[in-house]
């Protein structure tokens, strides 16, 4: 028995980090978002007892380090199936290292993917808390759409729908280590802090032009060459007439949002030029609503 589960990318309209917590996470105050581009995984129950991962590229780890691994394993715990075979298998085409919750987003998936094939076990909320012994924002990806997320990623609290829109995403060819631009980032206080209130209100009001303004990543202010590349993507996506553009996540992934449909396109097929990692996307509203 199979089930496929779409795994949907995920972008920060703003992230904020506060102060370093005593478990040493950082105060996260963040309004994140579900997109189309997406992975598909497909989970296999077997008779195995064995849990083999699969995947499309190669460097992909099928250990432990691969969250959708660990995400089968805590959920077959949780359910009392431990001696359970599985077969995951990862079409990947969210960019790694994007800040997009590439991993976070498989392992969600894996986790609904489980659900279903035990006829619903466990509700959102309980997969969502499964979730945080995953990682920070696989708790996000249980059932997306547009949410506040505090906390160290993992408090959630669901928000009105972002507008309709087109939304360019453009990766470089590197992606930056979290690690080191927490470091950066605690070595000289943060200048500038997105107006988080606003953008609540923008989505309130279903204010799109409201929320683009509004849009902010402290990671963009912090003492790194790579970030002249990611203002150049910004400046280019400006001169289609988005109406907003920052960084997703810790990067290295850019977004810029388009009412205009033709000018998404044509944004993206000028970067796509440059940068291979050049898709156009859309908002999704949330994957999993089952609260019972």
């Amino acid at each position: 028995m199979e089930l496929r589960e779409k795994a949907y990318a995920k972008l920060n309209i703003s992230l904020d980090v506060g102060a370093k917590r005593p478990d040493g996470y950082h105060e996260m105050n963040m309004v994140m978002q579900t997109v189309s581009l997406c992975d598909e995984i497909t989970v296999s129950l077997t008779g195995d007892g064995k849990l083999s991962t699969r995947s499309n590229l190669r460097f992909i780890p099928t250990d432990e380090r691969n969250l959708a691994v660990k995400a089968a394993r805590v959920f077959l715990a949780a359910a009392g199936k431990e001696g359970q075979g599985l077969m995951l298998s990862l079409r990947k085409r969210i960019p790694v290292g994007a800040g997009m919750a590439g991993g976070s987003s498989d392992a969600a998936a894996v986790l609904r993917a489980l659900n279903r094939l035990y006829g619903g076990l466990f509700s959102c909320a309980e997969l969502e808390k499964l979730a945080e012994q995953v990682g920070s924002d696989v708790a996000f990806c249980v059932a997306g759409g547009t949410a506040l997320a505090t906390g160290r990623g993992e408090i959630l609290n669901p928000l009105p729908a972002l507008p309709d829109c087109k939304i360019v995403i453009c990766k470089p060819e590197f992606s930056i280590s979290t690690p080191e631009l927490f470091r950066k980032l605690d070595s000289a206080p943060v200048r500038h802090h997105p107006d988080t209130a606003g953008i609540l209100e923008g989505l309130e009001q279903g204010d799109l032009t409201a929320i683009c303004r509004r849009m902010y990543n402290v990671f963009e202010d912090v003492g790194d060459r790579r970030m002249r590349t990611v203002s150049q993507i910004k400046s280019r996506m400006l001169d289609f007439g988005t109406l907003g553009s920052i960084m997703t996540g810790t990067g290295s992934a850019v977004f810029g949002v388009y009412t205009d449909a033709t000018a998404a396109e044509s944004a993206a097929k000028a970067l796509a030029k440059e940068y291979k990692f050049t898709f156009v996307s859309e908002p999704v509203g949330r994957v999993l609503r089952f609260e019972s």
